[in-house]
């Protein structure tokens, strides 16, 4: 970091749903994180393993929707606990995690990527809770529908946004010293809405 808490180092761990998979079985037999700090102290690294699958069809195909379980949470959670020992060991540093607004509610539409991406924001919470008093801080970020390879040819619902829109209100948390963005930021009040309505009066929306 310099004096005026800019990043000097920044690492990316995933960025696409088709590297997902692959970064997280390597990770799980080799030393992939430890080479990201092989040239020293990095300020920030970018946890973006993460895959959507076919959200219309888990019933279906059970052992794809573990497959998405298996890169978004057990692979977060894989590549969270490595990063947080070796940013504490460092004693600074930020780990974002991208988790995604569908993390707050359960909804039919996308229930499986939504359990798993609940898991990932839960976990992320508490690592940085964990890490805190090592001077690291997790940033857990948010966004709702994005524009993306992932969400190509999907039905765009209300408040999408671009990766730049992702990307500058990470920037602006990562300066102001927060631990949690929502993109965009009318989400989280809506998004408080819909976790207090009643179960029935939820399902009627079909979400």
């Amino acid at each position: 970091m310099t004096a005026f808490g800019e990043p000097q180092s920044v690492a990316l761990v995933g960025g696409t749903s088709d590297i997902g998979l692959a970064v997280v079985e390597a990770l799980s037999r080799s030393g992939v994180v430890d080479a990201l700090f092989a040239d020293g102290d990095v300020d920030v690294v970018i946890l973006a393993v993460g895959a959507l699958g076919d959200v219309g069809s888990p019933l279906e195909d059970a052992d794809a929707a573990v497959r998405v379980a298996e890169v978004n949470y057990v692979g977060g959670l894989s590549v969270g606990l490595r990063v947080g020992r070796r940013l504490r060991s460092q004693g600074h540093g930020v780990l974002v995690v991208l988790s995604s607004v569908a993390a707050q509610r359960g909804r039919a539409s996308n229930f499986v990527y939504g359990s798993t991406k609940a898991g990932l924001d839960a976990f992320a919470q508490g690592l940085g809770d964990r890490l805190h008093a090592d001077g690291v801080r997790v940033l857990v970020v948010r966004p709702g529908f994005v524009r993306s390879r992932m969400t190509a040819g999907r039905p765009e619902p209300p408040f999408a946004c671009d990766p730049d829109d992702v990307g500058r209100a990470v920037v602006d948390a990562l300066r102001r010293g927060r631990e949690t963005v929502w993109v965009p930021p009318l989400l989280r009040p809506v998004m408080a809405v819909l976790t207090a309505l009643p179960r029935p009066v939820f399902r009627r929306l079909r979400l």
